[in-house]
């Protein structure tokens, strides 16, 4: 899929980019009020990736190799931390070489390659939520029929949809933007290639781009968040109808942890994103962002599996299996 990716990049490019007369790379700015700070923040975002990096693939290798978690629910939650895995990939290193050395180069192809596998990634991770709230509401509310529901054919065909639609929506996209004409100074006011500073530098009439990119925003994140909300809601209902306090107050404890961290999610995708014009708040938008790629990456780890019996279960199974092959 990268060279795909690239290769439809740089076909989709202007002549006078393959000529050398456009641009041929942009400067990362970061964040230089606070470049000072350097070398501290850097040591805290390197630890908080390599938790981040460090959790999500504890969870993807548990789920494969336990036979107790070969479940539907525990399906989804594999291919949901492969991609948080994917999506941190796609921006936190880049900003760790900011903060370590200062404002950084990125050449034009790069730049698209990244914003590319940022929204295909983050994309893909809505609907893959849209999804797990839709196993949810099968498990609790329909519990006799749910292994039927959610069977093999149905799980694959469900993750199958939601990369098929991710890349359809974001591909456009991207090669749009791709297509402009970018005026000097060559200077993105973010830590990576996101979609708001890249249409602010063009110098091309850019309202149809930033009506492309609302619609596809509110699109996916209303999709996904309207259906989240029904599951969630027809889940709330019926946990309110359980005979027993105490597996009321779990089950509660449970959803409202997941409610915290899709409010981090959507809030932050919705304050930088859903907007006419994309050159508005460019300032907040970084700040905004550190929530979407390094707080929520952190805490889906914790909140949707480390906290569950059954994942505490199998990482103790592994790691007894691991010291009696030694």
């Amino acid at each position: 899929m990268y060279n795909d990716v690239c290769m439809m990049l740089w076909k989709e490019m202007p002549m006078e980019m393959e000529n050398g007369t456009a641009v041929q790379e942009f400067t990362l700015e970061g964040f230089p009020d606070i470049q000072h700070l350097g070398k501290f923040l850097f040591l805290v975002h390197l630890l908080t990736y390599l938790a981040s990096i460090a959790g999500n693939a504890v969870i993807v290798t548990i789920i494969c190799a336990n036979s107790r978690l070969q479940t539907p629910m525990y399906f989804f939650l594999s291919i949901f931390s492969f991609v948080e895995c994917c999506f941190i990939n796609t921006v936190i290193p880049k900003l760790l070489v900011i903060f370590l050395l200062g404002k950084q180069n990125v050449s034009f192809p790069a730049c698209f390659i990244q914003t590319f596998f940022f929204f295909f990634l983050g994309a893909a991770g809505f609907f893959l939520i849209a999804v797990m709230s839709l196993d949810r509401y099968v498990a609790i509310c329909k519990p006799l029929h749910y292994l039927t529901i959610m069977n093999l054919k149905t799980c694959s065909f469900l993750v199958t949809t939601c990369f098929t639609l991710a890349f359809t929506l974001i591909t456009g996209l991207v090669v749009k933007v791709s297509q402009l004409s970018f005026c000097g100074p060559y200077v993105i006011p973010h830590f990576f290639c996101d979609i708001g500073p890249l249409i602010h530098l063009s110098c091309s009439d850019t309202k149809p781009t930033e009506m492309l990119a609302f619609v596809l925003a509110l699109f996916i994140l209303l999709t996904s968040l309207i259906i989240t909300i029904i599951a969630y809601s027809n889940i709330i209902v019926t946990i309110v109808q359980l005979p027993s306090a105490r597996e009321r107050q779990k089950a509660f404890s449970t959803c409202s942890s997941h409610l915290i961290v899709l409010s981090l999610m959507y809030g932050s995708c919705v304050f930088i994103y859903v907007k006419l014009k994309q050159t508005n708040r460019m300032d907040s938008n970084r700040e905004a962002a550190l929530v979407n790629t390094v707080v929520t990456p952190l805490l889906n780890p914790v909140i949707y599996t480390l906290r569950n019996k059954q994942v505490h279960q199998a990482l103790r199974e592994t790691m007894c299996r691991m010291k009696m092959s030694r």
